[in-house]
């Protein structure tokens, strides 16, 4: 079995989810998975439209507007006899994240945004779904009219530390590559110690050669309890900057990382998901 059958893919009619629609639907293609098209009407009346109609009244156009926009948005991508469409009403991420866990979908695809949105993705949706599920979701580049670059090379990149949670992380990871054929590559990054040492940038020989000694045995276990034979890869350095440069050579179609496995007061999302998702250079999967 596949780890992706079922695909939510949230729309808001942008140019956005139109670039990413064949991304898609390549995707759902390779793992011979349903989409599911989903839109949320947020309703936000002004005073003076709800002077003059109750909120029920205004709620019932927008949901008909937005349901007659819905069974046209992209139906060439996504037929309506092999992909089913869903209205609700609420706040997005919120409706997002309860209809993924409601439906079980194996994955969300969501697109990022671009201008301001680059700089503020902790408001965006895509931030609080990110923070919300428990399923993976992928997400793009920030792109309005560009499509994402199509999975064709299928070079996977997988970014783990070295904690009990890399495990869940890399078996996923491993799962996608061997049901796709694809080559799989593990990278992980040694972190600068010291705010010196980005500024001396090279670290002690002796102190880079234990700590990547180390490191090497330690993903050799983890690979070894998920039954993977990645390549690996160990960079030294800032983490974002590393990842990014790792997934820019490598030519990766998909950089996958970690999310928290639970979510905490302070929230499941790590800096690095938020980092990751915008600048690394190719689509990133948070599980």
């Amino acid at each position: 079995m596949t780890p992706i059958q079922n695909i939510l893919f949230p729309v808001d009619f942008s140019p956005s989810c139109q670039a990413m629609a064949p991304f898609v639907g390549r995707v759902a293609s390779l793992f011979s998975a349903q989409v599911t098209l989903l839109h949320v009407v947020q309703p936000s009346p002004s005073g003076f439209e709800l002077a003059v109609r109750s909120l029920k009244e205004v709620e019932a156009d927008l949901k008909e507007l937005a349901r007659a926009k819905l069974q046209s948005f992209l139906t060439s991508e996504f037929p309506a006899e092999t992909t089913s469409r869903v209205l609700v009403v609420g706040e997005a991420a919120l409706r997002i994240a309860h209809l993924a866990r409601e439906q079980e979908f194996d994955l969300i695809a969501m697109p990022t945004h671009a201008g301001q949105f680059r700089r503020m993705l902790l408001g965006s949706t895509t931030a609080k779904v990110l923070n919300d599920v428990d399923c993976p979701v992928l997400t793009t580049q920030h792109a309005e009219t560009i499509s994402p670059r199509a999975l064709e090379h299928k070079e996977y990149a997988c970014a783990i530390g070295l904690e009990k949670d890399s495990e869940r992380v890399l078996g996923f990871a491993n799962q996608v590559a061997e049901v796709l054929h694809g080559n799989l590559t593990v990278i992980h990054v040694i972190p600068f110690a010291t705010p010196d040492d980005l500024i001396q940038f090279d670290l002690d020989d002796r102190v880079q050669s234990q700590k990547r000694s180390s490191a090497l045995r330690r993903i050799e276990g983890i690979q070894k309890a998920v039954g993977s034979r990645a390549q690996v890869r160990i960079a030294i350095g800032p983490l974002k900057d590393s990842l990014t440069l790792a997934a820019r050579q490598l030519g990766a179609d998909v950089m996958i990382i970690g999310r928290g496995p639970q979510s905490s007061s302070q929230g499941r999302m790590r800096d690095l998901t938020y980092a990751a998702v915008r600048d690394v250079p190719c689509p990133v999967l948070s599980v």
